[in-house]
């Protein structure tokens, strides 16, 4: 069965937007394992534009699941990590004037910092992950600098214009969780997900989790964020049987 991954950061940019201490991304955090969350995922950035340091800290501290810290590769960072400790950190590429990540982690052109920093993480007893495009030399220099797994970023999918393309970048996808198991990495995926477009991703992808975030918490508006967690467990399960049925 497919693991759910939520992401809470949109519940910080809100709070963010008045600078106050609501809606606080701690409690929804806590709500998302109520509702069923498999790992609860936060991006602390460099500039603090959602989340902040008491956030991680005290997420640490009571998310009762997995908690995955997607994060670049700058050192106070970094540092921050190595102290915290999450159960899971994901190295993501991040740029300043971007909304949200627009892309995977160049591995190729950075495999001498990646190797030192995940050698470093694991050393400290933290499993790693990288966010990369479904490019085979990208997946390939991922094992190459010790990632236990990775994670595929899933936003050509779905930003998809018509059904052919759609169809075309998920036998990408597929392609590239074939060349990730067959070098020795665990895979997940993530980005850009929806309630529409997840379907297709769990009845055709061989992965372990989905990371998924702006669409959660935007359904959870109105339904509240358990609900919202437990629809779209819901929808995994629905067609992960799909998937199992003969």
């Amino acid at each position: 069965m497919i693991k759910l991954g939520v992401n809470v950061d949109h519940v910080a940019t809100i709070r963010q937007a008045r600078m106050t201490y609501e809606p606080d991304p701690v409690t929804a955090a806590g709500l998302a394992d109520l509702g069923g969350a498999d790992v609860i995922t936060i991006h602390l950035r460099e500039d603090r534009r959602h989340v902040q340091d008491r956030d991680l800290e005290l997420m640490c501290e009571t998310v009762f699941t997995k908690l995955n810290l997607e994060m670049a590769t700058s050192q106070d960072i970094v540092d921050i990590a190595l102290k915290i400790k999450p159960g899971q950190i994901t190295l993501v590429p991040e740029k300043r004037q971007e909304i949200t990540t627009e892309g995977g982690l160049s591995v190729t052109s950075q495999k001498k910092i990646l190797t030192n920093l995940t050698e470093r993480f694991k050393d400290h007893g933290i499993y790693v992950s990288l966010f990369i495009d479904p490019d085979e030399r990208q997946i390939v220099a991922s094992r190459d600098v010790g990632a236990q797994s990775i994670e595929l970023h899933t936003g050509s999918y779905a930003n998809a214009k018509s059904d052919q393309q759609s169809s075309e970048l998920l036998e990408k996808l597929n392609e590239a969780v074939t060349i990730a198991r067959n070098v020795g990495l665990r895979v997940n995926a993530g980005h850009g997900l929806t309630y529409k477009n997840t379907g297709p991703i769990v009845e055709q992808l061989d992965i372990e989790e989905l990371h998924i975030g702006h669409s959660i918490v935007s359904r959870a508006i109105f339904v509240g964020i358990e609900a919202a967690v437990r629809e779209m467990k819901d929808l995994i399960y629905k067609h992960y049987m799909i998937k199992q049925s003969p």
